[in-house]
């Protein structure tokens, strides 16, 4: 249990990063925007984070006092792409991509163990869902026998497979756990629907439910593999999962844990396979933010991000979007109003609960999570892997 002076000094880290954090994010709410300091009132701590640094991760912010918000790049020694990305805290994350490769770190990024399951290199990994540093879930895509799931209890030392696709018409996408036991995972529609996966034992064991409750997709619709976010839930019972590619971006939910869906439009650019909602974030049972856009490069994304004040039955444009197609997106612990969206050409700050974005930074990026000790992290192509931190 280790000593009182030890536990003081944990608890004195704490504290001070707390503190760091406090000081960056009312400074940079200050410079952000005149008198939102007074709007916030009584506001305190993440509730109050303002623009962070622009440019390149690392680059310091032209805030005026108190530090400012930065990603702190975490060399991985791969060239991997990471869409699948789980925050368990500032020092435990677990990072699950391309050829196979799935990465996990405990000691914030300073070092990182290939955990990679064997015999997996030509897989792609899209998601990955931790419960702390030894239990993981992760999601490999494809047609038919590619979409796998893989499951360790021991950090990542030995992998078991419990889930193998028998079906070529399925592919799946995306999973969520709603709880240690309960977990859903999202396929592209089979026979005109879409198809979730479910486990009540932690991924070990999986089933398909029954296709009744889920309302037909529409022509060309499907989900996207872009940052593990197509499929989220919120508390024990409540699910939502992204689309994109038809006439209509759509957003389906659940409140029965994945048995019946209502599905409602969402603003995001539609009409074509490349544009839709990519990633979905709930911070309670009613309040969401969603992001996609049209991922072709150089491709306009006009309401790139959307927002819910009542469980997704209806979605609103932002009010000043996020400027370019954005894959991820995640609440900062603890507050009502200051998430993060992520993409290739940058991450975006809002710190009004989605109405309004701010590019705060151009490094490229396809996914964000963030713990309940505020240790967010990002990921993406190259090998990139970040966390967020005050400089």
């Amino acid at each position: 249990m280790g000593t009182a002076e030890s536990r003081g000094r944990v608890v004195r880290t704490r504290r001070g990063w707390w503190s760091a954090l406090g000081a960056a994010v009312l400074a940079a709410t200050c410079w952000a925007a005149p008198g939102a300091a007074q709007a916030a009132g009584a506001d305190r701590g993440a509730e109050r984070v303002g623009r962070a640094a622009g440019g390149e991760p690392g680059a310091r912010s032209a805030a005026p006092s108190g530090g400012a918000l930065t990603w702190e790049l975490k060399p991985t020694g791969t060239d991997a792409r990471f869409r699948g990305l789980a925050a368990v805290s500032r020092g435990t994350a677990w990072a699950a991509g391309s050829k196979g490769t799935v990465l996990r770190t405990a000691d914030g990024g300073a070092s990182w163990r290939d955990v990679s399951p064997p015999g997996a290199a030509g897989l792609e990994f899209r998601d990955i869902e931790a419960f702390d540093g030894r239990r993981a879930v992760a999601l490999a895509i494809g047609e038919g026998e590619a979409s796998r799931v893989y499951r360790t209890s021991d950090g990542g030392r030995t992998w078991t497979e419990s889930f193998r696709n028998a079906d070529p018409k399925a592919f799946y996408d995306c999973m969520t756990f709603l709880d240690r036991r309960h977990g859903l995972a999202l396929s592209d529609p089979v026979d005109g629907k879409y198809r979730i996966l479910s486990t009540a034992d932690g991924g070990r064991s999986w089933k398909v439910l029954p296709d009744k409750g889920m309302p037909a997709a529409q022509e060309g619709e499907s989900a996207f593999a872009a940052s593990g976010q197509c499929l989220v839930g919120s508390g024990p019972r409540d699910v939502w999962l992204a689309t994109g590619g038809a006439a209509r971006a759509r957003v389906l939910h659940s409140a029965d844990r994945g048995l019946t869906w209502t599905a409602t439009d969402a603003p995001q650019p539609a009409g074509d396979p490349a544009r839709g909602v990519f990633g979905l974030a709930f911070r309670d049972r009613a309040h969401g933010i969603a992001v996609g856009g049209d991922y072709r490069a150089g491709q306009p994304s006009p309401d790139a991000s959307a927002v819910t004040r009542d469980g997704g039955r209806t979605w609103r444009p932002a009010a000043r979007p996020s400027p370019a197609y954005r894959s991820g997106v995640a609440w900062l612990p603890y507050s009502r109003s200051a998430a993060l969206a992520v993409g290739p050409t940058g991450t975006d700050l809002t710190t009004d609960g989605g109405r309004t974005w701010r590019t705060v930074d151009a490094g490229s990026y396809d996914t964000v999570d963030c713990a309940r000790d505020l240790g967010c992290w990002a990921a993406g192509e190259k090998g990139r892997v970040a966390r967020l931190g005050v400089s």
